[in-house]
């Protein structure tokens, strides 16, 4: 059995896949996501993948085409694809989560695929009154109204794209159209990706591991529902292998209030506050930048009903295996820990030590061998010829340099992520950072000192730089692409000279030269890839014919 998954590299769609491996019946994996996964890890090894952009960037006819092709020969197509944020980017989620369902759907007709499994949520359920009159409220089954929460983006979209399956399965009776309904979905290696999407570093989690909150407060009448992803990649496959039409709701037994969360989290103790004092904190924080979520998640958690998985149970023979407290707990651990998964979603916290090692293969055990480093003699262990203050202040510029460097390119990835050249600027961001993190253990290794007021400066300037307008005021300007892929091509030729100085003097600082050949060989692809860039930008953002944006 041939099986397709469409946003392969998330939170459901690693669960996914390691729910498909182990599933005797299918016997061909592909994966589709616009940015692959490192493919020598699981559960992503062992799989065909195609790297697609499904409606961000793309016109739907090149989209539904693509989709069709790597369709074809699967008896199912399982569509995870979601995007959550940027949340000021209303038109581009919408397109992406309910026109990217379209595609999709198109697709799969086209392909002849029998059988179409969507990925939708508890928040696709319209508000359930008794949320807010009943202190016990009831369950509800799968044929409660799925007309969504107003006030929250992600279910206004959960809902609409329910409304596009509904059609497709009306106009498609030869087609299987399955949904799952998952309730809140955590597992450890998603703890990273979830801080950042709604807690950001406005609420750092990372220092309950040195401590307890003294209580933990909670909007008066919170109860939650959740699920452990590895339960959800099992619902996944049980309803491939099942084929059964319509909805299922996918949740644990358990349900959270407030007490059991206060368990959870802290050390049982509670406080309860009207819910709108909540809202207006969150819509304050969100405001500002602090939060990465907006309101319209309490709103949602507020408001949909609780779940009745007795569906999922009796027909596709699946039971939860994880309950919503220990689902919850493993979350949190892994929050505090900032741990992840090596995939472009689900990267850990602290990824930049990370992908040194993932890219970098130092000799012996680091970088930089045989010198010393800040505690063990330092520069003192250096070569007398060579003059450590002009080297300190040279490998410090570049430093300051690369910090700068990073925060455009990061920036650049996020404000170009309607555009084709997303993938690589955001794989080029990932490449820049990991070679900031090891210039940084190199400073630190040999002794030097690192001045962080001079990176602090970089990034105060980079970001002043942001202001300037490029002829427009209140829009993005097609000519910003153009010249900040000109800016960045400067910086990464900049570190090109870099590497190659620092190879040129590595005997002396007891280096091994092999790790900046393998610098010197990515820094040229990476220009290469701004080149392509540039390409693309130079041939549309001096025209009133072509377009930069897809807004």
């Amino acid at each position: 059995m041939k099986v397709v998954i469409v946003g392969a590299t998330g939170n459901a769609g690693t669960a996914v896949l390691r729910a498909l491996h182990q599933t005797p019946e299918v016997t061909h994996i592909v994966g589709v996501a616009r940015r692959l996964p490192d493919q020598n890890v699981e559960p992503y090894e062992g799989c065909e993948w195609h790297s697609l952009d499904i409606a961000a960037a793309s016109t739907s006819e090149d989209a539904v085409s693509q989709l069709t092709e790597v369709f074809r020969g699967a008896e199912a197509v399982i569509h995870l694809a979601w995007l959550i944020q940027p949340n000021d980017q209303r038109e581009l989620l919408r397109r992406v989560n309910v026109e990217g369902t379209r595609r999709v759907a198109e697709a799969v007709s086209r392909a002849g695929v029998p059988h179409l499994v969507a990925a939708s949520s508890v928040g696709a359920y319209s508000p359930d009154e008794a949320r807010s009159t009943d202190s016990d409220p009831p369950l509800r089954d799968e044929s409660y109204p799925v007309g969504g929460i107003d006030s929250s983006h992600y279910s206004v979209d959960k809902a609409a794209q329910e409304k596009v399956l509904d059609t497709f399965a009306a106009g498609h009776p030869d087609i299987t159209v399955t949904r799952l309904r998952p309730g809140l979905t955590f597992q450890a290696d998603a703890a990273s990706e979830l801080q950042r999407y709604f807690l950001g570093k406005a609420l750092p989690v990372q220092l309950l591991k040195s401590g307890r909150l003294p209580a933990l407060t909670v909007p008066k009448g919170m109860l939650l529902q959740a699920v452990h992803a590895d339960d959800v990649g099992r619902a996944y496959v049980a309803a491939v292998l099942r084929r059964l039409p319509g909805a299922f709701n996918i949740c644990t037994d358990d349900v959270l209030g407030p007490q059991e969360l206060a368990d959870i989290v802290d050390h049982g103790r509670v406080l309860e506050v009207p819910p709108a004092m909540v809202r207006a904190a969150l819509v304050a924080a969100h405001k500002s930048g602090l939060l990465p979520a907006d309101a319209g998640w309490l709103d949602m958690a507020m408001q949909v009903p609780l779940m009745d998985n007795t569906r999922a149970i009796e027909e596709l023979g699946w039971r939860p295996q994880v309950s919503s407290a220990d689902a919850l707990r493993e979350l949190l651990d892994a929050m505090i820990e900032g741990h992840g998964h090596p995939s472009p979603p689900l990267h850990p916290r602290d990824k930049d030590e990370r992908v040194v090692s993932a890219i970098h293969e130092p000799a012996k055990s680091g970088a930089h061998a045989g010198a010393g480093s800040a505690t063990e003699g330092g520069t003192e262990d250096l070569p007398e010829n060579l003059t450590k203050d002009l080297m300190g202040l040279y490998l410090s510029d570049h430093l300051t340099g690369a910090t700068a460097g990073v925060n455009r390119i990061e920036r650049m990835a996020a404000d170009f992520i309607d555009t084709p050249v997303y993938a690589d600027l955001a794989s080029l961001a990932d490449e820049i950072r990991a070679d900031r993190e090891l210039l940084r253990n190199i400073v630190e290794d040999l002794g030097f000192p690192r001045k962080p007021y001079r990176q602090a400066a970089a990034w105060a300037a980079e970001r002043v730089g942001r202001l300037k307008l490029n002829g427009r005021i209140i829009e993005r300007s097609p000519m910003t692409l153009l010249l900040e892929a000109e800016l960045m091509r400067s910086a990464v030729a900049g570190k090109l000279g870099g590497w190659q100085t620092l190879r040129e003097h590595a005997p002396e600082l007891g280096l091994d030269r092999e790790v900046f050949d393998r610098l010197i060989e990515a820094t040229h692809r990476q220009l290469s890839t701004l080149d392509g860039v540039h390409e693309y930008a130079r041939q549309r953002a001096l025209r009133d014919d072509r377009d930069t944006f897809w807004d």
